[in-house]
């Protein structure tokens, strides 16, 4: 049996928060760069796709650490932010920009496969009707795209859930402020006796993740039957 106490739930709703913005906010981010991957001609799109895919394969904390020497307060954006009263390192904000920046990827690699499924005879055929770039972004791309965008936000919905390097690197491990559940596993794994602690933690963060993968796998199916219907 699950065994929470009240900071556990303050990491469980913080971890949900943090995850749902970041989700949030990579969503417009992501269907961006996948379109300009797909169907734009601009120049450098192995530089840009290689940018993209790059927190994929370097560790977390080079990541978490490199956000943290562009936004500390001696950096000149860190510096410009904080002249607006706007603070993102040791909050849960920062959590988030990790989040972003860790999934984004996994969001942008979704997108990109949907995208490049879509048939070239009906973009032609809009183009032909009169369709400029954003009407038939609007009315073609996006409609087509929802499924690929359903999967890339599942994706990076729960890889945000179990984000831990980055987001202690430039967010810290702030109980009931920037605590999300990877942290609080890590804080009761350090001290003796945490171990039931952690354990409960760790089956919810399992049930939380499947449970995000069977809503997607279920929103999935009736789109396909909408589609063949």
């Amino acid at each position: 049996m699950l065994e929470l106490a009240p900071a556990d739930l303050q990491a469980l709703w913080l971890s949900a928060r943090v995850a749902s913005v970041a989700t949030l906010l990579a969503l417009p981010i992501g269907f961006v760069i996948a379109w300009l991957l797909v169907f734009s001609r601009v120049p450098c799109k192995p530089l840009l796709d290689g940018l993209v895919n790059l927190p994929l394969v370097l560790p977390p904390v080079v990541v978490g650490y490199l956000l943290l020497l562009l936004l500390g307060r001696q950096s000149l954006l860190g510096g410009l932010l904080n002249s607006f009263g706007i603070q993102l390192i040791f909050t849960w904000k920062g959590a988030v920009l990790a989040c972003v920046v860790i999934g984004l990827p996994l969001m942008v690699r979704s997108i990109r496969l949907g995208m490049e499924q879509i048939d070239p005879q009906l973009l032609h055929a809009a183009r032909t009707l009169g369709a400029g770039w954003f009407d038939t972004l609007w009315a073609v791309v996006l409609p087509l795209s929802i499924p690929a965008l359903i999967t890339g936000g599942t994706l990076c919905f729960a890889r945000s859930l179990g984000e831990f390097g980055a987001t202690i690197i430039i967010a810290g491990n702030l109980p009931g402020v920037t605590q999300t559940i990877p942290l609080a596993i890590y804080d009761y794994t350090n001290n003796p006796g945490g171990e039931a602690g952690a354990l409960s933690l760790c089956l919810l963060s399992i049930g939380l993740s499947y449970l995000v993968l069977m809503l997607n796998e279920l929103i999935m199916r009736r789109l396909g039957r909408a589609k063949r219907a």
